[in-house]
């Protein structure tokens, strides 16, 4: 239901957005009940724009632990909205470098500016993160069917 891609770049992750879905239907399922996230690293610094020169920023890049963003909450904004924008995914997993400092800038700048441009919801219909991405619940297959002996 939930796939996550680690790849920093955004052609690389609608490939494998558009085979994961391919897949899907392939097996039956409807590619809608799919979502496609970029797992993506954050070090959102000091600043609110790209990071000083040599230290990254440009959108993220490949590092060993996987895709990492290094630069400002604005920079992150622009990255996020032009991904959806070209429907590279259906939203992201992002992971602070420094939770203390870095999800602060992340709540009160990146999400803020998201929020305004209409990419960010403010509410959230449900109680569970299937719920939060629009999925249906699955039926139990543990459960009995009726009219069953």
């Amino acid at each position: 239901d939930v796939a996550l891609v680690r790849t920093a770049d955004p052609g690389r992750a609608a490939v494998a957005r558009a085979e994961l879905r391919a897949s899907a239907a392939a097996y039956g399922r409807d590619p809608d009940d799919l979502r496609v996230l970029a797992a993506l690293d954050i070090d959102l610094g000091s600043g609110e724009y790209a990071a000083a020169p040599g230290h990254g920023g440009g959108g993220p890049r490949p590092t060993p632990r996987g895709p990492l963003y290094r630069g400002g909450p604005v920079d992150l904004a622009e990255l996020i909205a032009a991904w959806h924008r070209d429907g590279t995914v259906d939203g992201f997993h992002l992971r602070p470098v420094e939770p203390g400092r870095d999800l602060e800038r992340l709540v009160n700048g990146t999400v803020s500016l998201l929020r305004h441009r209409g990419l960010f919801r403010t509410f959230y219909p449900g109680g569970t993160l299937r719920e939060h991405l629009g999925l249906a619940r699955p039926a139990n297959q543990y459960a009995v069917a009726r009219g069953a002996s």
